[in-house]
């Protein structure tokens, strides 16, 4: 990373320098854990990946917890609220800096649908909202824009492999690994959106898993318009057609348990 062109200094820590790693951040990004293997689902790497975010969450609030947290850690249904819990526990939590990333959804959203419907893919826009798992991503295909139409047939397909496009890329990769190219662009994408936005720009608009009231989940993906301070709005959720609004409550039992799943490990460890 060091030979990459860019103003930025580059270095590197090991484990026991988290302190040193952390102090006086402005930006953290958490990307830490173990990749999934073919037959896994994100929840299979929950006893994992839970410890090892729970002790970074620990680091960020005593070294810099003004710092604004992007977890890219899977999984980011789970991992969110142990995150916000963690930094309740140690008095900094702010609903503003807390963002789950959920970038690669819609980086495939606009692909795939770009690739079915022979659109330029840098002028496609797809909410995905809900979740960062299975069932639990809902593309509104009902919003793209473009405004095109879908068949059920085609909505069924697409919405399945925006799902578990992740799945393409763990099966490819044969046991080696799951998404980290895709995953890096997507996490630099939504990285360089809050850097905007903490940089006074107007109108940052990016996709996230956050703190929300807009369902009944206490965290939730949609768009949100990030400020200097981190999260300036949560956007609602727009007109869904009623095969969104069925896959909406579908998804909310399994978000509420993986949510309830990561809130309970964070009070009990």
């Amino acid at each position: 990373m060091s030979h990459i062109c860019t103003p930025a200094k580059v270095t590197g820590y090991v484990k026991e320098n988290l302190g040193e790693a952390l102090k006086g951040c402005d930006v953290v990004v958490i990307p830490a854990g173990v990749p999934r293997k073919p037959g896994m689902t994100r929840d299979d790497l929950f006893n994992v990946n839970a410890s090892i975010v729970k002790g970074l969450a620990e680091g960020v609030a005593k070294h810099c917890p003004k710092a604004q947290v992007l977890i890219i850690s899977n999984p980011v249904n789970s991992t969110v609220p142990i995150v916000a819990e963690t930094l309740k526990k140690a008095g900094v939590f702010d609903p503003a800096r807390l963002y789950g990333v959920t970038t690669l959804d819609v980086t495939r959203a606009r692909t795939f649908v770009a690739e079915a419907k022979g659109l330029d893919v840098y002028k496609v826009d797809v909410p995905v909202i809900g979740g960062h798992a299975g069932i639990t991503i809902l593309p509104l295909l009902s919003q793209v824009a473009p405004k095109v139409s879908f068949t059920k047939e085609e909505l069924d397909a697409l919405t399945n492999r925006i799902q578990f496009g992740g799945d393409e890329v763990v099966k490819a990769k044969a046991g080696t690994g799951s998404a980290t190219l895709s995953m890096a662009y997507a996490g630099a994408e939504f990285t360089y959106s809050v850097l905007r936005g903490l940089k006074g720009e107007k109108g940052v608009i990016a996709p996230a898993f956050v703190k929300s009231s807009v369902t009944s989940a206490e965290y939730f993906a949609s768009k949100v318009e990030l400020g200097p301070n981190g999260i300036k709005e949560v956007h609602g959720l727009g007109p869904m057609s009623e095969y969104e609004k069925e896959k909406l409550q579908q998804l909310l039992p399994e978000l509420l348990g993986s949510i309830k799943k990561g809130i309970e490990f964070a009070k009990n460890n």
